[in-house]
């Protein structure tokens, strides 16, 4: 029997989902095909069904691979002075944004997760995982006197994680300059955490 190379197989599996990722984005979910995602990525339709039982089952590990990276983001973070733990979050979750065909990504995730109840549930359990991670680490800032926080942890978390949001749901606008927002968005959330200026 053939093993499985892990490094190997998820490496396979994150370039058929980074490719299909830019055609969602680029053209929707509907009018992209398993056959254009095959083309794009170099595969043939049974190595891409050798890994993913579906075109749906494709669209839902993008926003599986968005928490695993968000996860190990927060690993990083958790490791080092707490308020640039924070920013390093920060800039992470807004990095996206300074890539304008992720507009299309996240019109076609508002349309899937209203149709897919799986993939609702999993954007959900990411964005309440990513507010409890962060809520954690502002109450270690605040303790360690690098914030003031204003309001609780949990909810400063919630206002951050919508903050970053607004930077997505501006992308349609192309008079939008993500690079300049990100760097109000910094010097916002700093006057709102009672931090230094970036």
């Amino acid at each position: 029997m053939r093993t499985v190379d892990p490094v190997k197989h998820a490496a396979k599996k994150r370039h058929i989902t980074d490719t299909a990722a830019g055609l969602f984005a680029e053209k929707g979910f509907d009018r992209t095909t398993v056959a254009d995602i095959c083309k794009a990525a170099g595969i043939s339709t049974g190595s891409l069904f050798h890994y993913f039982p579906t075109k749906q089952a494709i669209f839902r590990e993008v926003f599986e691979q968005d928490g695993q990276d968000n996860a190990a983001v927060f690993a990083q973070a958790r490791e080092i002075d707490p308020w640039d733990g924070v920013q390093l979050v920060i800039d992470h979750l807004s990095a996206p944004a300074l890539d304008r065909s992720v507009a299309g990504l996240v019109m076609e995730v508002v349309a899937q997760a209203g149709r897919d109840p799986e993939l609702s549930a999993l954007i959900t359990r990411n964005e309440q995982a990513l507010r409890d991670e962060l809520a954690h680490l502002l109450q270690r800032a605040g303790d360690a006197g690098r914030i003031e926080l204003p309001v609780s942890a949990l909810t400063a978390a919630s206002w951050v994680q919508g903050l970053v949001d607004v930077l997505f749901t501006r992308l349609v606008d192309p008079d939008f300059d993500a690079a300049e927002q990100v760097t109000t968005l910094r010097l916002i959330l700093s006057r709102f955490l009672g931090a230094p200026a970036p």
